[in-house]
């Protein structure tokens, strides 16, 4: 699918019932496979999406889901960002940003002090890479179960309550 021109992205928490979602989510594991090895494989499947204590969203674009973005605790105040995913017709027009910047202010709103994320290392991953840098992200050491592999960059990002009156859901 490759859309010309700007597009209105809608983000919702996840329907867990919607058809479209498996499929989605798989697409992204599917992508992700090949740039590493399995061991160094930590996206979390359909099953562990669902878990009541993740919030994952997904923004949709011209009826078509677009992007998706979750956030998963690691220990209180501190959360972990997974599945990032724009569908690649998509890409380049924001998506990504937009639903990257949702996530922060409902972290934020709910007085979450830390995100941190785990990426690949590999030269598929560096538009993700770009992408939280810009966002504050920066280079850290492995966090929660995660430990050193020359496959995995991880990063972090504190939050600080900035005033935001709007309750994010």
């Amino acid at each position: 699918m490759d859309i010309v021109g700007t597009m209105t992205l809608t983000i919702r928490r996840a329907d867990f019932d919607d058809p479209r979602l498996p499929a989605f989510l798989a697409a992204h594991l599917a992508d992700m496979a090949p740039q590493s090895p399995p061991e160094s494989q930590h996206a979390l499947d359909f099953d562990a999406l669902k878990r009541q204590d993740v919030r994952l969203w997904v923004g949709t674009a011209a009826g078509q889901l677009a992007v998706t973005c979750a956030l998963a605790p690691l220990v209180p105040g501190h959360e972990e960002l997974k599945s990032m995913r724009t569908h690649p017709g998509l890409r380049g027009q924001g998506f990504a940003s937009r639903i990257l910047e949702h996530a922060i202010a409902d972290a934020t709103q709910r007085g979450i002090k830390r995100i941190s994320l785990e990426t690949g290392a590999a030269e598929f991953f560096a538009p993700a890479r770009k992408l939280y840098a810009v966002n504050g992200f920066e280079p850290c050491m492995p966090f929660g179960h995660y430990g050193e592999d020359p496959h995995s960059i991880f990063m972090s990002r504190s939050l600080a309550r900035s005033g935001l009156q709007k309750v994010i859901g």
